[in-house]
């Protein structure tokens, strides 16, 4: 007989396509769950652009203490609703959440399931990166403000917090995975030759965790080089370390040498706690509705929810479910096929079962 593992996940629609391709990671999850004798509980949760104009509240504090404490993980479909134009219930729901649960690891992989799918003239098919982008600090907490507010005189100002604790634990991270899974390089990306007081300490401290790991090979790439290099040869990067903006762009542009948005699942993560996952292609309310919504990124981050909850050998399974979607040519039109959101989501989950 099977073991059980019991694991508790919040599953949170949000807006535009978010609900359409959750509902399919929701369906692949309890199919793998199912495969394996796991007892993984999935619980509703409105947290949408509906609600915040409907209640005028995104999230409550009670309901933010509840999914950290009393949920293993959750799974978000995405966040952004033209209604709300100041983006004030993402900021509440999504940023909320990582400062809250103090999720400091967004972790992005980008790896080229078919060749075909980059836009690339000859791409490497070993081409799998892995991003660390620190995910608590840098330009997006919120330090600045603007003076003199809609007039011609008008200033504005945007201050990026970087502290030992922040970079030191996030750097440990990317080379504690490349040591874990076998993966030979790690890459601070930074700027330092213009930003040279953050350059300075994130560059110490990749030096000094760097020691720690002699047997991984380590470079520093500035940014506007980096951009240029993973067009050139993405392939030559596994591991790349960096700060919240840097990892915000070079994450989607890694995403889309492997084939685009429609593949690309994140984890915001706090090792050993917690962990929320989403898919980066945002909420796209231009084709909500339509059923023609890729959901291999919303299921990818079901293969980084079982991973997360050490349940590994139902997240190769999801894994291996992508790709053969792919190949077998049950795709959305985004990726070449005819099928809509909801049958992709019936085929995978019937090959899970069976």
């Amino acid at each position: 007989m099977r073991a059980t593992v019991s694991a508790r996940v919040a599953v949170i629609g949000g807006d535009g396509i978010g609900p359409e391709v959750i509902a399919v990671a929701a369906d692949v999850l309890t199919a793998a769950a199912h495969r394996h004798g796991l007892d993984i509980a999935l619980d509703w949760w409105e947290l949408s652009a509906d609600r915040y104009l409907r209640d005028g509240i995104a999230i409550t504090d009670e309901e933010r203490d509840c999914l950290i404490r009393d949920y293993d993980a959750a799974l978000l479909g995405a966040l952004g609703d033209p209604r709300v134009p100041d983006h004030a219930h993402i900021r509440d729901i999504l940023l909320g959440l990582r400062f809250h649960a103090d999720l400091y690891v967004n972790f992005r992989p980008c790896k080229l399931l078919i060749p075909a799918l980059s836009p690339l003239r000859d791409p490497d098919p070993a081409t799998d990166i892995v991003f660390f982008r620190e995910n608590t600090e840098g330009l997006y907490t919120g330090l600045g403000g603007r003076f003199k507010a809609g007039t011609t005189e008008e200033v504005a100002t945007q201050e990026s917090l970087n502290t030992y604790h922040g970079v030191e634990r996030i750097v440990r991270a990317a080379f504690e995975h490349a040591a874990a899974t076998g993966r030979g390089r790690v890459t601070l990306v930074d700027k330092a030759n213009a930003l040279v007081h953050e350059g300075a300490l994130w560059r110490r401290v990749f030096a000094e965790v760097g020691a720690g790991f002699p047997d991984i090979a380590q470079d520093a790439m500035y940014v506007d080089a980096m951009a240029m290099d993973l067009v050139r040869r993405p392939e030559r990067y596994e591991v790349v370390v960096t700060s919240n903006l840097f990892g915000d762009i070079l994450s989607d542009l890694g995403a889309q040498v492997t084939g685009g948005l429609g593949l690309a699942p994140s984890g915001n993560i706090n090792p050993g706690t917690w962990a929320l996952f989403e898919p980066v292609h945002g909420s796209a309310p231009d084709i909500a509705g339509q059923g023609i919504a890729n959901p291999l990124a919303a299921v990818g981050c079901v293969a980084l929810a079982l991973a997360h909850l050490e349940m590994n050998q139902a997240a190769a399974d999801v894994d291996e479910c992508i790709v053969a979607s792919i190949r077998e040519g049950v795709a959305t039109p985004d990726l070449g096929g005819s099928a809509t959101t909801s049958v992709v989501g019936d085929w995978m989950a019937a090959r899970l079962r069976d």
